[in-house]
């Protein structure tokens, strides 16, 4: 069962005041065991809960497939588990939404040379703003999710929030939550940021959840075998067009064929027999160009972002503010700044950084480690 300890914390990482049960918290059920484990604790915590699973895609070949977020077997999951709680659930239709949203944008994406992270754009538009909505709309007081993140009241009485990175780094997804405005930050709950998977796990288990030991998802929920080729040919059968592979140095190495084969940062499967080790440096779209390099090619220290979501207190101006950047999901953040040029927001690496990748976020810290404020962040933008 749940510890009174347990169920205190989540009372305070809700952090609103009066009887729970006259409080409407909506929680986003994906199926897996996270958003069950949150749906859980809220329930018992005395919140008036109510679940919703989105359908987002044709899931037709991925229901077939374990480790695919969002499939069919997911949606019955979350219904089942939301029985097994005794809350009301309900399942919402958002698969155009979803391809307009997400789907083409991620084809297009690619067609342009980079190399995006959809759930970004998932967050940001189909969760974080189209069901929040929903939220809105059913008179919950919050929207809770099931990501690794914490989220606290500041102490000033202002009634705003801030987002910190989880107690359990290794389940960090700050880098996929960096576009979240404030107003949603505001509404938002992560009731799990204070818990390691391991006690998520465990939560489930004891409560006799069937999602107990449920894998994780692994790929994205809309390319389920994990060939993001396929599905841009099968979306824009023009997206193959070959074209040249360019040395730094003007040589011409080769021929490829198509862009979307290709990411920054590339080492194998280029195509190409060279003495040296090689890298794709820049992918020149409308020339269908693939240029490629050594390694230390790579390293840049000033990056360009676009789209930047700032949160922080004070806004980005003409000085450096020192923070503290990430540039993957799967690398730490690392020393840096911010300051405001004639091009937009400029964020520079004190030590650089390999394999600045366009369409990539560039989210931004306070700090290194468990429990850093997050500032906000940005795509990366071409040089």
């Amino acid at each position: 069962m749940i510890g009174q300890a347990l169920i205190d914390g989540v009372r305070e990482t809700v952090g609103l005041a009066g009887d729970p049960s006259s409080i409407r918290i909506v929680c986003a059920m994906s199926g897996g065991v996270d958003s069950t484990v949150t749906a859980a604790l809220l329930k018992h915590a005395g919140f008036d809960v109510v679940g919703i699973t989105l359908q987002l895609y044709d899931h037709g070949e991925a229901v077939r497939r374990k480790g695919a977020c969002c499939a069919g077997q997911d949606i019955h999951d979350a219904r089942r588990a939301a029985a097994a709680l005794g809350i009301p659930h309900y399942v919402l239709d958002f698969e155009s939404r979803f391809k307009e949203a997400v789907i083409d944008e991620f084809v297009s994406s690619y067609l342009a040379g980079e190399t995006p992270i959809p759930c970004v754009t998932c967050n940001r538009t189909v969760k974080f703003a189209d069901l929040l909505q929903r939220s809105y709309d059913l008179d919950a007081a919050a929207m809770a999710t099931g990501h690794y993140v914490e989220s606290r009241a500041r102490a000033d009485g202002s009634g705003r929030r801030d987002m910190f990175t989880p107690a359990d780094l290794s389940r960090d997804q700050s880098y996929f939550l960096f576009a979240t405005t404030q107003a949603q930050l505001d509404y938002l709950r992560f009731p799990l940021g204070g818990l390691t998977k391991a006690e998520t796990r465990a939560i489930a288990a004891g409560l006799g959840l069937s999602v107990a030991d449920k894998p994780d998802s692994q790929d994205i929920c809309f390319v389920p075998d994990g060939r993001y080729a396929d599905l841009i040919l099968k979306l824009r059968p023009d997206g193959a067009e070959p074209g040249e592979i360019v040395h730094l140095d003007g040589r011409a190495l080769g021929r490829h064929d198509g862009i979307i084969h290709f990411t920054i940062g590339q080492r194998r499967g280029l195509g190409i027999a060279e003495g040296e080790a090689l890298y794709v440096v820049k992918i020149e779209a409308d020339a269908k160009r693939v240029i490629v390099g050594p390694r230390e090619a790579l390293l840049r220290k000033d990056i360009r972002v676009s789209g930047l979501n700032w949160l922080g207190t004070d806004a980005v101006g003409r000085h450096e503010t020192p923070l503290f950047a990430k540039i993957r999901s799967t690398r730490p953040p690392v020393p840096g700044a911010i300051r405001q040029t004639e091009a937009g927001p400029m964020v520079s690496i004190a030590a650089g950084e390999f394999g600045v990748s366009p369409g990539q976020a560039c989210v931004l810290y306070d700090a290194a480690g468990s429990g850093a404020r997050v500032l906000g962040g940005g795509y990366i933008a071409r040089s």
